[in-house]
């Protein structure tokens, strides 16, 4: 496979981070990261990113602000 160039890695990076691309493309954008310091670091920086959304994602709100924000939804319901 030919290399993809840094401009095509960097615009699909977000897309490979998620596995969003084709197998073909996937190892395309590897091999070009294997070879490239600076897309390499990109990757490195999504990687680590996109781990901190999701474990910030994780935290669950507090008990009394999820009572009030149901109690707030039903009684917006009732009134529909």
């Amino acid at each position: 496979m030919s290399d993809c160039g840094c401009d095509k890695a960097k615009a699909e990076l977000e897309e490979f981070l998620h596995n969003e691309l084709s197998a073909e493309q996937c190892q395309d954008i590897r091999e070009h990261m294997a070879n490239c310091d600076d897309c390499s670091a990109e990757h490195l920086v999504g990687i680590t990113l996109t781990t901190k959304v999701k474990e910030a994602c994780q935290e669950k709100a507090p008990d009394e602000l999820r009572a009030m924000i149901l109690g707030t939804i039903e009684k917006l319901d009732a009134t529909a």
